[in-house]
């Protein structure tokens, strides 16, 4: 067995190489327990025939393959013929050298079961949620005597000490921050679904950037001009918007352009292991041309806590993903140097609704 024939074997996690025409050509031993299936019984057939994944992903698949560029969707619901679903992170990217043929990797979440237990589950990261908010706000109190101690030190002591006693505030202040981000993820309220202009709440987003931690970017608008109504609450995708515009802002500190386009996409579907689903046809992309997402992070970037950023707090994507969990739609992020996308998909509203 040759050493690249040693690798494949020894992922831990599922691995499958998909040709151009979307059919498996080879699969990894964990790939195998993945599907409950040899490799020779796999090999040649559709990939979509024997994988199921909760997530309109096909289109993105295939746009992913056209460009040469990785996808990374997190937190969906994969199957297959042979066993319940699981909730996984893929990572797919062009297998260099064989043109048109793809590598996806997936990362079960390890909640095999939760079906079963769903109540128990939610209950668990009810409490968790509960604990975090308790803690911040007990430690936030503290965190203002002593951010005021230490401005009060500064007014009798010596220039050089100055320094040790601005340390302590500036990061007192970034802590009290952090904590006030994570009380967030608890005081979130559910959507107040009602129709939505998007294009409102991206010029909204945009103005607010340009006169802030945007104003060294250039924003462009792509809009389509007949696109209807979308359903959600305004103020948490204009909170979306926002953190995505500041995340590609701060990427490109030099400057560079950031366009945000709108379309409609009538068979964009989110599609359940279930065989049931809904539509989400209204498409908002935020892309830019900064440096690309950090390659190890790239497959955890909604995940809380992670973060490319020194000092940051890795809690802008995960409340993100949050809100457009809760809206029932889908976020997609697709990254090169000097090409980064996210794609938000969600519903349009009901025609009674309008």
């Amino acid at each position: 067995m040759t050493s690249d024939q040693n690798i494949w074997a020894s992922l831990p996690v599922p691995a499958f190489i998909i040709d151009a025409d979307d059919r498996i050509t080879d699969v990894n031993s964990a790939g195998e327990g993945f599907l409950n299936a040899s490799r020779n019984a796999v090999i040649g057939h559709p990939v979509w025939d024997q994988i199921a994944v909760d997530a309109p992903l096909e289109e993105a698949f295939l746009r992913a393959r056209q460009q040469g560029t990785p996808l990374f969707v997190n937190d969906v619901d994969v199957g297959s013929g042979n066993r319940a679903p699981l909730q996984c992170a893929l990572q797919i990217a062009p297998l260099l050298g064989h043109p048109g043929s793809m590598i996806m990797t997936m990362s079960p979440r390890e909640l095999a079961g939760r079906m079963t237990r769903g109540n128990t589950v939610k209950s668990a990261a009810q409490s968790a949620i509960g604990m975090a908010e308790m803690l911040a706000h007990e430690i936030k109190n503290p965190l203002a005597g002593i951010t005021g101690a230490a401005q009060l030190l500064s007014m009798n002591i010596s220039k050089q000490d100055i320094e040790l006693t601005d340390l302590i505030v500036a990061e007192s202040r970034r802590i009290v921050k952090l904590l006030e981000q994570v009380e967030q993820f608890g005081n979130l309220t559910k959507p107040d679904f009602k129709p939505v202009n998007i294009h409102d709440v991206l010029d909204r987003a945009r103005r607010s950037a340009l006169l802030g931690f945007g104003a060294h970017m250039k924003i462009i608008e792509d809009y389509d001009p007949s696109l209807p109504m979308a359903y959600g609450d305004p103020d948490q995708l204009l909170q979306v918007v926002l953190n995505l515009l500041k995340n590609a802002s701060e990427a490109s500190p030099k400057g560079g352009t950031i366009r945000l386009r709108t379309y409609f996409e009538h068979s964009f579907r989110l599609r359940r292991s279930d065989g049931s689903g809904h539509s989400l046809p209204l498409q908002i992309e935020i892309i830019d041309d900064g440096p690309g997402l950090p390659d190890k992070i790239r497959g955890d970037i909604f995940d809380a806590f992670v973060s490319g950023k020194e000092n940051g707090t890795g809690l802008g994507l995960a409340l993100v993903s949050k809100i457009i969990s809760d809206h029932d739609g889908w976020i997609l992020a697709e990254s090169v140097p000097g090409h980064t996308v996210f794609r938000l998909s969600i519903r349009r509203a009901p025609r009674d609704a309008t």
